[in-house]
């Protein structure tokens, strides 16, 4: 992978302000099988923080493709919207809470190869609950809806669903662009730490095509 894939999903970390109610309950950690198994390779253990003064241009686009605009599944039913990476050398997401991101350097959820990632918030102190605050409960099996500008519908079947802390993440593995066509679901999780104001993990889901 290229190089800002090292840091782009620092930008899961924020949360704007002081966690909502959505930390006061705690389901099971997991679903399915480990992410890492998943995706078929070997957890690439802590990454190291990333440095702040130097920042590598964002990756060029893949090929033209449709965009997609919504996301559906239990509990879920958000716009999405491109996104890139931010001045920081993080993965951009949509300020409002009730918007995902789509990773515009990667593939388009339907693509013949590669892994298409979602992400958002899951949650602010003004604006409450985040889009992608169900992602915690869903369950192996799930279907996932994404439709794109042209009306098209890809259906997915979620196979792991796994809370990993975030200096953990195999990112190389989230972010590929070759291989099996997957969709991979990134909020926040676990433990706030109101010092940094950021969740000390990420909830990761990842689905495969489904029937």
């Amino acid at each position: 992978m290229r190089a800002p894939v090292a840091v782009l999903v620092a930008g899961l970390a924020l949360a704007v302000g002081v966690p909502t109610a959505w930390a006061a309950t705690r389901p099971g950690p997991a679903a399915g099988p480990p992410v890492a198994s998943v995706l078929d390779t070997p957890s690439e253990g802590p990454s190291p923080a990333p440095a702040v003064t130097a920042h590598p241009a964002a990756p060029s686009a893949v090929a033209p493709r449709v965009a997609p605009v919504r996301l559906q599944l239990a509990g879920v039913d958000a716009p999405l919207d491109p996104v890139g990476v931010d001045p920081a050398g993080a993965m951009a997401l949509p300020e409002d809470v009730d918007r995902v991101g789509w990773y515009r350097f990667g593939p388009a959820p339907g693509a013949d190869e590669g892994t298409a990632v979602l992400a958002g918030h899951v949650d602010d102190a003004e604006q409450g609950l985040g889009a992608l605050a169900p992602l915690r409960e869903v369950e192996a099996g799930a279907e996932v809806r994404v439709t794109d500008a042209a009306g098209a519908v890809t259906r997915w079947q979620v196979v792991s669903r796994e809370l990993i802390e975030k200096r953990a993440l195999p990112l190389a593995a989230l972010f590929q662009r070759t291989g099996p066509p997957r969709l991979v679901l990134l909020t926040c999780g676990g433990e706030f730490l109101p010092e940094l104001r950021s969740y000390a993990d990420n909830v990761v889901v990842v689905a495969e095509p489904g029937p």
